[in-house]
């Protein structure tokens, strides 16, 4: 993990979006069927989620490269997170095409975003279409439960993700 990927990225600023803290809660599974179903089926139960509190959950994410956000190297903005029927679709743009890091900072969103969501909502975490090389064999890793887990497994791998996710929710 020595070779960088984009030495001189560009920098944005933060958007004015506040970062308002989630009232859910963690689940501890990454996956919704691991979980016993509750029944959702009562509305009156049910927090509605839109994609502002989504990308507060993700926007400070550290990138695993730099000293910087996943929000102010506008590789995820509110825009690309769609909700719909318990399923967020979270999509996310690499600095460049050949970015070494998409599956750690795909993963990074996906275990923040499980830590945090009910169990009610599915994730599916998406590289932006024509955004790199390796769209295809990143997306099916990022959302294939066997590969997740194992990478999940992986002590190294584990010890980088956390230190990625260590500043999501600031408000620095």
């Amino acid at each position: 993990m020595n070779e960088i990927f984009n030495a001189n990225p560009t920098i944005y600023t933060k958007s004015k979006r506040s970062l308002r803290k989630s009232p859910f809660e963690t689940g501890q599974s990454l996956w919704v069927d691991d979980i016993e179903q509750q029944d959702w089926s009562d509305a009156s139960n049910v927090e509605p989620i839109d994609q502002d509190e989504v990308f507060d959950l993700i926007r400070s994410i550290a990138d695993p490269e730099h000293p910087n956000s996943l929000e102010e190297l506008r590789v995820v903005s509110a825009e690309q997170i769609d909700i719909g029927n318990n399923l967020i679709t979270v999509e996310f743009t690499p600095t460049v095409p050949h970015c070494g890091m998409s599956t750690l900072i795909g993963l990074s969103i996906r275990v923040r975003l499980m830590r945090c969501l009910p169990p009610r909502f599915k994730v599916d975490i998406r590289v932006k279409p024509g955004s790199h090389q390796s769209e295809l064999a990143v997306n099916k890793q990022l959302n294939d439960k066997e590969r997740v887990a194992a990478a999940l497994e992986n002590p190294a791998l584990l010890e980088t993700l956390e230190k990625c996710l260590a500043t999501a929710g600031s408000q620095e």
